[in-house]
């Protein structure tokens, strides 16, 4: 029989698909919704516990580099805590009103490190050195952010994001929580003995337990991270001045043992991080406009992740005009980490997306109460410090189960789609695939040669190509929102299998009531700053 033929009629007890759902089901608490206080309070410290991850591991690896020490370290630790506090309660309050946590990126580690190899600020003394280096850090931050102020509170955002369907979305979404891969097992296997314990237990305590223990009453899942974190960091030291880890190599002590981190000790009592900390920022054209390509494709990223934060915090499709005025204040977000001198941009961020997914609570007064640790802790350093001094395998752990979920609530766009259309086949696979494929080419050749395919005398311009294809969900969302409107997309049986007539109601802010419940400004400021 020749293939295509038409699908025999439905009979009565064929099993239904599974109905499409613009608003995620089974969310405890959605954003305007928020849990009883006491657990509003955990659940925030638990967002601040997961947030820390990369707001240490960024500082830990640049500082050095740029010539500080342990007491450098624990200050620019403080710094982008205390920035990723304001940035979040002004995104909550007048950005997108996602309960999204606004922190470092690594997307902005590769135009530093290219500031600390330009050798323009070789000196003797190294604190010396260090201050030079973040100077001009800032000052590449600050015109870096521009972009994203002007793209996003002029409207020209929105209009790129009115064309994004589901269908694009898909690569989009799920490459920003699976492109992390290698930030997940690779951190636990730097210590497996402590690593895979966290990601072990954090599996059975919120998949198994949650079930069999006082089902219903969401204390193993909601909970999940402070439980295994506790245990297995309590294990860890046990470990630790158990002598485990004597005579081992540097490289071991430093991933496995608790006391190793240098941040207890050098973190000053009280300290309020102030602009210009360390000086007048300094300017170089060159550095700008690398930083300003990774701010562009933060912004893409960023794009994706507050997506998955929509769904997971069961609200509906952002409006285009919403999603833009979060972009800018993410912009504004740069501009305080360049005043600040944090030493690196900020993003949405993603391990703390996942985290709604695993509570299954996407209050916004959640967030925003982690917010208000962040600052609360980044203030007082001592106690800030012992919270920062995690093991980073047990961070990894985190991330692996995180950014598994940000990647999934990216494939579940799918339901909007034809999965049985060629066109769509076409579109998702070769997105995805060349979203992994290409930054693999890119990062193997710089982890080989020592610097990316595109080596000229200009390290800038160097900077402006690699790092784009170096970004597994920005070659992936590139390519796919291209080839989704640009392939035949006129035909109104395409518009349909693009998932499109889903996502038209939500196109303007006021084309769906629950547009305004979840995303309307606080005190009234819709009536002097409409969305459109």
């Amino acid at each position: 029989m020749a293939g295509g033929g038409a699908a025999p009629a439905a009979k009565s007890d064929d099993p239904a698909p599974h109905p499409t759902k613009d608003q995620l089901p089974n969310v405890s608490y959605c954003i305007t919704s928020p849990p009883p206080w006491p657990e509003a309070i955990l659940l925030g410290f638990q967002h601040y516990i997961v947030m820390l991850g990369t707001t240490v591991i960024i500082p830990t690896a640049l500082v050095p580099q740029m010539g500080g020490g342990n007491e450098e370290k624990a200050k620019v630790i403080q710094t982008l805590l205390f920035v990723s506090g304001l940035n979040t309660l002004l995104q909550t309050s007048f950005g997108t009103r996602l309960p999204a946590v606004i922190g470092g990126s690594y997307t902005f580690v590769a135009p530093t490190i290219s500031i600390i190899l330009s050798g323009r600020w070789e000196d003797p003394d190294p604190v010396s050195r260090f201050k030079k280096i973040m100077r001009a850090t800032q000052g590449a931050l600050i015109v870096a952010s521009t972009l994203q102020i002007v793209l996003g509170f002029s409207g020209l955002w929105r209009n790129v994001v009115r064309f994004l369907t589901p269908l694009s979305a898909v690569p989009l979404v799920s490459l920003v929580g699976f492109g992390l891969y290698e930030f997940g097992f690779p951190g636990v296997a730097k210590c497996v003995e402590v690593g895979l314990p966290q990601l072990v237990l954090l599996v059975i305590f919120s998949q198994y337990l949650a079930h069999l223990v006082r089902p219903g009453k969401h204390i193993f899942d909601r909970f999940a991270v402070l439980f295994t974190v506790a245990i297995v960091w309590i294990y860890a030291y046990i470990l630790t001045v158990g002598g485990a880890y004597n005579g081992k190599s540097l490289k071991t002590q430093i991933s496995c043992r608790t006391d190793r981190a240098g941040l207890i000790g050098a973190a000053p009592w009280i300290r309020v991080p102030y602009p210009f900390q360390w000086g007048a920022p300094s300017f170089d054209a060159g550095e700008a406009f690398a930083m300003m390509m990774a701010t562009f494709v933060a912004l893409v990223e960023s794009t994706g992740a507050f997506i998955a934060v929509a769904r997971y915090a069961s609200a509906t499709p952002m409006p285009p005009s919403i999603l833009s005025r979060g972009v800018g204040w993410q912009g504004i977000g740069i501009l305080l980490s360049g005043l600040f001198g944090t030493g690196n941009g900020s993003s949405a961020s993603v391990e703390n997306a996942g985290l709604l997914a695993l509570t299954r609570v996407g209050s916004r007064r959640v967030v925003q109460i982690s917010a208000g640790f962040m600052i609360f802790f980044s203030i007082l350093g001592k106690f800030g410090a012992v919270f920062a001094s995690i093991p980073a395998p047990i961070v990894g752990a985190l991330y692996c189960l995180f950014f598994a979920y940000v990647g999934v609530g990216g494939l579940s766009f799918l339901q909007f789609c034809n999965l049985n259309s060629f066109r769509n086949k076409f579109i998702l696979g070769f997105s995805i695939f060349l979203g992994l494929s290409v930054p693999q080419y890119f990062n193997e050749y710089t982890v080989i040669a020592g610097y990316g395919p595109v080596h000229t005398h200009g390290r800038w311009f160097n900077d402006m190509v690699n790092l784009p294809f170096s970004s597994e969900a920005f070659v992936a969302g590139i390519l796919a929102y291209f080839l989704d409107n640009t392939m035949h997309k006129k035909d109104s049986a395409i518009k349909k299998d693009r998932g499109k007539p889903w996502w038209n109601k939500f196109r303007s802010f006021k084309s769906d009531t629950r547009s305004e419940e979840f995303y309307s400004l606080p005190f009234k400021l819709n009536k002097y700053f409409p969305s459109v």
